[in-house]
This record gives C-alpha cells, sequence and structure tokens, in this order.
C-alpha cells in the first residue's frame, strides 16, 4: 500500500492554524500540498491553474457556505476526498453523500496518517 509520499493533496480550509497544521502534518508524511484554500473560490481557482491533485481534504462549511460547486468539480475529475467536519451525516447536499469524513475536532497528524485508507 503507497502512503502519501509523492501525492499530491489539496487542502480546503478555512480556520487558519487547523489549515497550517494539516498542511504541515500532510507534508511532514511526504505529501505535496495545494493550498490550503480557504474559500471554495481559492479552491476553484487552484484546480483550475495547478495540476490535478491526487485527493483533497475539504472542509464542507467555508466561511457559512457549503462546498457544493468543489464537490462536484472533484467528482468530475475522479478526484477523492475527504470531508473534515464538525457537521454530522445529514448534510443534504447531494455532492457530499457518499464522502468519507474526518470529524472535528481532530489532531492533523492522526488524519495524515489514516488519509490513505481512508481514500486511496
Amino acid at each position: 500500500m503507497r502512503g502519501l509520499e509523492n501525492r499530491r493533496l489539496l487542502v480546503v480550509e478555512d480556520e487558519y492554524l487547523l489549515a497550517d497544521d494539516l498542511r504541515e502534518a500532510l507534508e511532514s508524511a511526504g505529501a505535496e500540498v495545494v493550498g490550503p484554500a480557504a474559500t471554495e473560490a481559492q479552491a476553484l481557482d487552484f484546480l483550475a491553474q495547478h495540476p490535478l491533485p491526487d485527493a483533497a481534504v475539504v472542509d464542507i462549511n467555508l466561511g457559512g457556505r457549503q462546498i457544493s460547486e468543489l464537490a462536484a468539480r472533484l467528482k468530475a475529475h475522479n478526484i477523492p476526498f475527504v470531508l473534515a467536519t464538525g457537521y454530522g451525516a445529514e448534510i443534504g447536499n447531494a455532492e457530499l453523500a457518499g464522502a468519507p469524513r474526518w470529524e472535528k475536532p481532530y489532531d492533523p497528524h492522526a488524519l495524515a496518517k489514516a488519509l490513505p485508507t481512508i481514500i486511496f
């Protein structure tokens, strides 16, 4: 099983300290991090302007808005993603249905360690 070495991961999180801690944890595990993006628009720009990532870690709610368009774009490109969220499974957004979840609050290093088995 391949870990995170040489994988490009998009991080989408609007809480700066959590985003930076996650970036550091993923890089420590060997990943190349794209972002972090704090808004859906920023994340969409990263997808448009950079080589596509191998996977993404995405907060469901960015600045009070759900990430519907981003989820649709990730799915269209067959990019697996995990939802890092404090929201329960009852979110009624079809684009988010079936995506694995990692509940907040969380330890970024624990997520980095588990990520290969969650989405790859």
